[in-house]
């Protein structure tokens, strides 16, 4: 199997969760994958909340935790100077160790009104998923938190 196992799918949904919620987002459900054929990531939006699926079968660890990061921001209207921030903050919650310092870059990004610094990994270089043991299945995994009252 290539791609990101399942277990570490929802490992790194349940930390995106924790570092989502200690940043005041809300925090959408993640599954996997994609209902829209041919996506590597898609978004729904119900009155209750948002789910990110990512397709995480065929894809390095980096690319399929970007686009569950992206998912965050853009469930939660996430634009301007709070942006980067946030995401470099996400980012390092859901790779934790396999995003040493050195992988982190700053680029320019125009968001129509000027320009930002925005970090970006880069996935190419991060480490492969661990391989799959033969009881994890690439099925659908659904993780879903929920806030406390």
């Amino acid at each position: 199997m290539t791609g990101v196992p399942a277990l570490r799918f929802a490992s790194v949904a349940r930390s995106l969760g924790t570092a989502a919620r200690a940043s005041g987002l809300e925090v959408p459900a993640f599954r996997s994958p994609p209902r829209i054929p041919d996506v590597n990531r898609s978004l729904r939006r119900y009155p209750g909340g948002s789910v990110v699926s990512v397709k995480i079968k065929g894809r390095p660890l980096g690319r399929v935790v970007e686009d569950m990061v992206d998912g965050v921001l853009i469930a939660n209207g996430v634009r301007g100077e709070a942006s980067p921030r946030l995401r470099l903050a996400l980012l390092r919650a859901a790779l934790g160790e396999f995003l040493p310092d050195t992988q982190v870059l700053n680029t320019q990004v125009s968001d129509g009104g000027g320009v930002e610094t925005s970090p970006v990994i880069r996935a190419d270089s991060l480490p492969e998923a661990p391989a799959a043991s033969t009881l994890e299945q690439p099925a659908r995994v659904a993780e879903r938190h929920t806030q406390a009252a």
